[in-house]
This record gives structure tokens, C-alpha cells and sequence, in this order.
């Protein structure tokens, strides 16, 4: 068993009132975007050299926040939340502006990366997937799925969208009009996030009972889907709440409502690196672009439901990221 280590992480300052739901680095830069449920979508500018995060902007919904992404080109964010609207923030103009709407609240906001720098694409507890050019307001295209939209990830031409009662909906961008594939989700509980590998090939997916799957879309070479337990401290079963690729190495992070992180390599199937609990959930966790530091959500994660609401703080946590952490390993010889 590899070891666990108490993390000695930066903890960034000015952080928001009300539990995180969302983090997001600009693929272009060291911008951290933290979306909230008090309404607000926070930009913070890191300075890897000292270490150290600085407020850049603020915007806010009318609303909860419960996702944020960044276009490709990092001048402007995209957000969704609880009043069913989606804006967009252009870091230049530092203004903000409706983009999107759906009939119920926004869970999960993704920019569409294999097109020009304008198609954002939204998934709600409505039902609905819609596309959306940010220079018009209504819909490019809308497109129903089986149950209320939990979590989506794309990564081009791979569109993942996983929602209640365990669909799994798979698209190629390229024909999103039509599923390439919907099947049951590999886990036997309610799904909590769903994430593409790098090269979309395949995603991971994790539940509330502890558990990841690791889905191949072709199985060949030897890869086969399998999944594993994690997030787990005897008879307790923890939800795992995030799940992030490393941009270069493809290994990735779980992170739990234990309050741990953990680093894995899903090709020689073995856990990389152990973190001990920080005291309290971790909501939400994003590489940035390069690998180099890794920020994560110690805040109140809902997984026990408002009766179990404590006024926690909420925290954004700054990792830097050890090479020999992430880098993949041989697999261990049987």
C-alpha cells in the first residue's frame, strides 16, 4: 500500500462564502475560475513563481453556480447555475452576459473545442443538452436525453454525459443530433462525474458508493473496462465527487467526501499517490494546463443531504505537483 501524505498545500485567499461547485484553469494561462452556490464565479490569477493567487474578477448569476468552463483561447468563461441561465464573462471587457437558458437549472457548462471560439454547450435538469452560438440567443440545436443532465464532460470528438438513474449518453461531436452510444453506467449507484481520458478513447465515471469505472469506448490492445473501490475507510463508503485527467501524462485524481485525494494510473492499474484527509469534502478538483499544480474544494459536498449541512469553510487548495505523483508506472508484476 502506498502511503498517504498530509498535503502542505497554499490555501488561496479570498475564497467563496457558500459551498464551491466548480474549478476551472484557463488552458492558456495560470487563471483559476471558482464557481459557487453563493452566486459567484471567481477568477483568480496564480503566481507559480511565488506560489501564491490573487483575486482577478468577479461575476455572478442570480442563482447558484454549479459549473464553469473556460474557451480554448482563455479570454472568456462560461458559467451556469440554479437560475436556469448560462453567461459568459470576457476577461478583456470584464463584463458578463446571458448566453444560454434552459427550463430547469444548468448543471454542467463545456465549451465545443473542435469548433471556432462561439459554440458552448449546456446540460440541465431539464432533460435537455442544448448548443448554443454565444452571438444568438436561442439554441443551436436541443437534444433530449433519458434523465436529468448530473454531469458531462467533452474532450472532441467525446461527449460523456451521465445522468440520473445511471444513463450514460454518448456522443461523437461531430453528429450530436444523434447518440453514438447510451448504455447503463458500470457502477451500481447514482453517478456523480463522468471524465474523458485525454486522448478520447474512453472516460472515467464515479458514483456515490465509492467506486470508478474506467470505460474504454473500443476495447482492443488489451485495454478492458474494469473498476475499482476508493474513497472507502472501513465499513464507510464515500461519494467521489471529482475526477481529473493530468493534461500530459493521462494519469488522473479522485477526490472524495472523505476529504481525500488520491493520484492513479489507470493503464497499469495502480493508485500513484495517497493524501490524507484535509477535514472536510472535497466538492471539485482541475490540473492546470500543464500539470504543474493541482487545486482542489474543501467544502460542503451535499452527499448527506441539508440535514447534515454544517457551516464549513470553503477552501480552494493549491497542490504543486510532484513529477514522480502523476507520472505513469510500469505495472506491478502478479
Amino acid at each position: 500500500m502506498i502511503n498517504s501524505e498530509q498535503p502542505k498545500d497554499y490555501r488561496i485567499p479570498d475564497t467563496p462564502d457558500d459551498g464551491i461547485s466548480a474549478l476551472a484553469f484557463s488552458p492558456v494561462a495560470d487563471y483559476l475560475a471558482v464557481s459557487s452556490w453563493d452566486t459567484s464565479v471567481r477568477i483568480y490569477e496564480i503566481n507559480a513563481a511565488a506560489g501564491a493567487a490573487y483575486g482577478k474578477a468577479l461575476y455572478r448569476h442570480e442563482g447558484a453556480v454549479l459549473c464553469c468552463a473556460w474557451s480554448k483561447d482563455g479570454s472568456k468563461l462560461v458559467s451556469g447555475g440554479t437560475d436556469k441561465a448560462g453567461r459568459l464573462f470576457d476577461l478583456t471587457t470584464q463584463q458578463s452576459m446571458q448566453i444560454a437558458q434552459h427550463e430547469a437549472p444548468i448543471k454542467t457548462i463545456k465549451w465545443v473545442d473542435n469548433q471556432p471560439n462561439n459554440l458552448v454547450c449546456t446540460g440541465s435538469w431539464d432533460k435537455t443538452v442544448k448548443y448554443w452560438d454565444t452571438r444568438t440567443p436561442t439554441p443551436v440545436l436541443s437534444v433530449d436525453v433519458p434523465e436529468r443532465v448530473y454531469t458531462m464532460d467533452l474532450i472532441s470528438p467525446l461527449l460523456v454525459i451521465g445522468t440520473a438513474e445511471r444513463h450514460v449518453v454518448i456522443y461523437n461531436i461531430a453528429n450530436p443530433n444523434t447518440p453514438y452510444k447510451t448504455q447503463p453506467s458500470p457502477l451500481k449507484y447514482q453517478t456523480r462525474v463522468v471524465s474523458c481520458f485525454i486522448n478520447a478513447t474512453g472516460y472515467a465515471i464515479g458514483s456515490i458508493e465509492g467506486r470508478v469505472g474506467i470505460q474504454y469506448l473500443e476495447e482492443k490492445d488489451g485495454q478492458s473496462s474494469f473498476s475499482f473501490k476508493c474513497h472507502r475507510d472501513g465499513n464507510n463508503v464515500y461519494a467521489v465527487n471529482a475526477i481529473s485527467f493530468h493534461p500530459l501524462h493521462g494519469t488522473f485524481s479522485t477526490a472524495g467526501s472523505d476529504g481525500t485525494f488520491n493520484f492513479w494510473d489507470k493503464d497499469s492499474k495502480q493508485r500513484l499517490k495517497g493524501f490524507s484527509n484535509v477535514g472536510s469534502p472535497i466538492s471539485a478538483t482541475t490540473f492546470n494546463r500543464n500539470g504543474t499544480f493541482f487545486a482542489y474544494a474543501a467544502s460542503y459536498d451535499w452527499s448527506k443531504g441539508y440535514q447534515s449541512f454544517q457551516q464549513t469553510q470553503n477552501i480552494v487548495y493549491l497542490h504543486a505537483v510532484k513529477e514522480e505523483d502523476v507520472k505513469p508506472r510500469p505495472a506491478k508484476k502478479r
